[in-house]
């Protein structure tokens, strides 16, 4: 099923849109729980499927459908937004205590459009709820990375110590050289976020906005245990109490100076968990 929705990213960022949908649909979320939430300036929508749970306290897994006009974009971001559905499937299959949000995002490209204009209609009492935004970007070329700097130490720690329950690979591999993502979007207004990625300081500098972003570069196997991974993650989340006045204090992304806003370079450090 992940890799026949993987197949999908044919198409213009219209035609992902409605795909994306439609595997939510298929997956199970409800007329009244999916929605489209309209972006200005873009063509297509923001996409969400709500998990309705026994409270309010909310975490919210996001992940860009559009992509750069060079390549297929099937590592970034199809890789990521056609894995939203199958997390919203595994998640429904159990009463939960959060809430959970599935996002897909549009206009990452554009810089952050949708994931920007999200977070402004948020109210005061929805970011308070909001207890953990969980972004996925560019899966499926190697096994799962997470963005140290850019993400809450609790929820790494979370996400590292259910890798090795599950005798899964996982490894901390900074973005700061090369880019952001939507998280950065939540960040701004101290949403504790967690990064998920696969890029390593082999595959950054071939893969972003090229032709070489196509189905040859998908390493299926990787792109699984990141599933089976997210899903026992995101389920352990549900069950952990989060701290009382946890504030997160991430900063984000310096991208001034000489470097385009998004542009992708060489130079990625990449330290372990610990």
């Amino acid at each position: 099923m992940l890799q026949q929705r993987l197949k999908l990213y044919r198409g213009d960022d219209n035609q992902r849109e409605a795909a994306l949908k439609q595997l939510f649909i298929e997956a199970g979320c409800s007329a009244a729980n999916l929605s489209e939430q309209p972006v200005p300036g873009r063509n297509q929508p923001n996409v969400i499927c709500l998990l309705p749970g026994a409270t309010a306290a909310t975490i919210l897994i996001g992940a860009h459908f559009d992509h750069a006009t060079d390549g297929d974009g099937i590592a970034d971001n199809w890789s990521g937004a056609s894995l939203l559905p199958g997390l919203f499937q595994m998640l429904a299959s159990a009463p939960r205590q959060h809430t959970f949000l599935f996002v897909g995002f549009t206009g990452e490209e554009q810089g952050l459009a949708g994931s920007s204009f999200y977070v402004k209609q948020l109210t005061t009492e929805q970011i308070a709820h909001t207890e953990a935004m969980v972004n996925l970007d560019t899966l499926s070329l190697g096994p799962t990375n997470v963005w140290i700097s850019q993400s809450d130490p609790r929820l790494v720690n979370t996400i590292t110590a259910t890798a090795r329950l599950m005798s899964l690979p996982i490894a901390g591999v900074e973005l700061n050289k090369i880019g952001e993502s939507d998280e950065e979007s939540f960040i701004a207004e101290k949403i504790c976020t967690l990064t998920v990625h696969s890029l390593t300081p082999d595959n950054a500098h071939v893969i972003f906005h090229r032709s070489d972003d196509n189905p040859s570069d998908i390493h299926l196997p990787d792109y699984f245990n990141t599933f089976h991974l997210l899903t026992t993650y995101l389920a352990a989340l549900d069950t952990l109490p989060f701290p009382r006045q946890h504030v997160c204090t991430t900063k984000v992304v310096d991208e001034t100076g000489p470097y385009h806003f998004r542009r992708k370079r060489r130079g990625l450090p990449s330290p372990s968990v610990p």
